[in-house]
């Protein structure tokens, strides 16, 4: 349904899992669903305030690709000052489980590791 650049690049030979992670991947774009996914809608300057160290060209550029890839909607008011609001779309928020579980999945994997250490409890803190 959606083309990305990479199908292009591999002529529709994309596997799943890559074409999935080319939606959401990069720094911006998961921490901008996880915000979305809390509120119904959110303005750009809001989301701009809650991602700390997004420059707005980065933001645009996000916004845009998840926009493009129908994840994100983006709704624009004509009113004076213009407002703009984004939210998750369906497809948006059909991928809020799988993200879970991935969640889930590297917590358990965070803590597998910090058990199967060399160090001890203490030496583990020190470091």
């Amino acid at each position: 349904m959606y083309a990305s650049s990479m199908e292009k690049e591999e002529n529709n030979t994309v596997c799943p899992l890559k074409y999935a992670l080319n939606l959401v991947g990069g720094k911006w774009k998961l921490p901008i669903i996880c915000i979305l996914a809390r509120e119904e809608s959110v303005r750009y300057n809001s989301l701009k305030r809650k991602l700390v160290g997004i420059t707005n060209m980065m933001l645009s550029q996000s916004l845009k690709e998840l926009e493009e890839n129908g994840i994100v909607h983006r709704e624009q008011y004509n009113e004076i000052p213009p407002r703009v609001e984004y939210s998750l779309t369906k497809e948006g928020r059909s991928i809020l489980e799988p993200l879970e579980s991935l969640s889930k999945w590297g917590k358990l994997h965070m803590d597998k590791l910090r058990t199967q250490s060399p160090y001890c409890g203490e030496c583990r803190e020190v470091k």
